[in-house]
């Protein structure tokens, strides 16, 4: 774990997966000499919390931690893929804090590059407290921006989906074709486009 080294942060990310939308990573320091707050009870995997139990318990985690939020848009995610994306915005999140980390405990077996030694874990978002409320503050966020997007971007339904490739998303982007947001580089997506190409050749 942190041998110690204080103060140790949490960091996880949200949106990997979807064929739309940023990957925003959150960075979360729960104790810290000059935090007066308390470590928020219930804290859990975000995908193992209901919608209202994460947005209450990120408001009690911006009230009683340090959090830093790291976000990589669509057109980054394309240019160097949704991993490399990931770890750049886990890195922005750490580097946003308030505080320097001493540490950080990363979700997952890969290391970003970070200002401070790190610890990866596999399934930390259900192994450490802080990891899991970064996955919180992670999900909560871009959901947050999703919901944002489909007042951008009305019809696609991102406000429910949030960019997931569900069978309602697929089918909208096959009958529309994709919107500025949509990861070209995602194999629906860029399968959409190369046909309207080659149509058009």
């Amino acid at each position: 774990m942190a041998r110690g080294v204080m103060p140790v942060c949490g960091v996880d990310e949200a949106g990997r997966g979807p064929l739309a939308g940023p990957v925003v990573a959150s960075a979360v320091i729960l104790t810290h000499p000059d935090l007066a707050g308390r470590i928020p009870d219930g804290l859990n995997d975000s995908k193992a919390l209901s919608q209202s139990a994460r947005e209450r318990l990120l408001n009690e985690i911006k009230s009683n931690c340090y959090v830093g939020i790291g976000i990589s848009e669509p057109e980054e995610i394309d240019r160097v893929n949704i991993l490399q994306a990931s770890l750049i915005a886990m890195a922005r999140a750490v580097q946003a804090l308030p505080v320097r980390a001493g540490h950080a405990l990363i979700d997952g077996n890969r290391q970003a590059v970070l200002p401070c030694p790190q610890t990866t874990i596999i399934k930390g978002d259900a192994r450490s407290l802080s990891i899991s409320a970064a996955s919180i503050v992670a999900k909560v966020t871009r959901d947050r921006l999703m919901v944002e997007a489909e007042r951008s971007y009305p019809g696609y339904g991102f406000a429910q989906h949030k960019g997931y490739p569900t069978k309602a998303h697929r089918e909208i982007v096959a009958k529309i074709g994709p919107c500025p947001i949509h990861r070209r580089s995602f194999a629906p997506i860029r399968a959409y486009c190369e046909m309207i190409n080659a149509a058009h050749r």
